[in-house]
């Protein structure tokens, strides 16, 4: 039985993560006592009796909580404050075919965050094959629910009138292009120009799709979108998360829209090749609360204990749905 605290547990991703592992028989969840959350010492004493601590925390309380644990104790941050730090391991599986071991012996693990991990995992294998060139500036766009900016953000759309609601459908921020995944997104893509981000919050709780749209004539050899999918596809054969869908994505497209929840309460990725002979366009798919960071920190957990990568995270995934939902 691995002992693990969820430090954060009553946040949104740490109610998540709490969903995903409620049915686990072989851990022990640690828990704190709701009137010693902010206790630094209540939290020292967990810290230091867990094997392995999942921090879903802001940065600065996350940075504290490092120096809280034991040197026994493994950790897996969700927060930003470790993402492009040294000595962490990014916690991202599929990135590359070293990254597993990698998790798997670490002591400390940085979750990735929501928007970074469908850039990454769209552009690194394009870039790796040489079909991308890494000094090509990139734009990417997309849109997540606001469950995406945590409990106040949930808060302030669940207060709204249907009249509030229907303005706010949806909204643009990080308007000055400086948003805080936007380092790992340049770290982990293998890019040489940090990309250019304009995000948007929905009127929904959770969901987000990722856009990065390409010229032809700008990638090397002018592939054609086969090419593109090809390249994806042969990377994540064999991957239980990330699905690579034939060019258009058929049977996804409802008359010429697509859902940005159809991933919701998983953790799948999907990612896509749309576009024509001219111009091209990469779209990732998923749960900005599943694979974009309650189920990519239990798929992280799992490597690091030694289970089954999948555990926790097939059927759990309605569960954690309906947990979030009242976070």
């Amino acid at each position: 039985m691995t002992r693990v605290f969820i430090d954060g547990e009553a946040g949104t991703t740490g109610l998540q993560i709490a969903a995903r592992l409620a049915r686990r028989e072989d851990l022990t969840v640690l828990r704190i006592d709701e009137s010693q959350r902010k206790d630094p010492e209540a939290r020292q004493r967990l810290l230091r009796e867990c094997e392995v601590a999942i921090l879903c925390l802001p940065d600065a309380a996350a940075r504290e909580a490092v120096t809280l644990a034991g040197p026994d104790c493994r950790l897996i941050d969700a927060s930003t404050a470790h993402r492009v730090a040294p000595g962490w391991v990014y916690g991202l599986p599929e990135l590359e075919p070293e990254a597993r071991r990698r998790i798997a012996d670490a002591r400390l693990v940085s979750n990735p965050g929501c928007w970074p991990q469908g850039f990454v995992l769209l552009t690194r294998p394009l870039i790796d094959a040489g079909v991308l060139p890494p000094d090509l500036p990139l734009r990417l766009h997309g849109v997540s629910g606001y469950s995406g900016g945590g409990r106040a953000l949930i808060d302030t759309y669940r207060s709204l009138d249907p009249e509030q609601r229907e303005r706010w459908n949806t909204r643009s921020y990080a308007l000055s292009l400086a948003h805080k995944h936007v380092p790992e997104m340049h770290r982990y893509s293998g890019t040489v120009t940090p990309p250019l981000f304009a995000p948007m919050v929905g009127s929904y709780y959770s969901g987000l799709l990722l856009q990065v749209p390409l010229f032809t004539s700008e990638l090397a050899g002018s592939p054609t979108l086969e090419d593109v999918q090809g390249v994806l596809a042969r990377r994540y054969q064999g991957e239980p998360f990330v699905k690579v869908l034939p060019v258009g994505a058929p049977g996804t497209v409802e008359a010429g829209f697509l859902d940005p929840t159809a991933c919701n309460d998983s953790n799948r990725m999907e990612l896509m090749v749309f576009g024509n002979t001219a111009q091209l366009l990469l779209v990732a798919r998923y749960d900005n609360l599943g694979k974009g960071a309650s189920g990519a920190a239990v798929q992280n957990l799992n490597l690091m204990i030694g289970a089954d990568e999948t555990a926790g995270l097939e059927a759990a995934g309605a569960a954690a749905g309906v947990a979030g939902a009242g976070a």
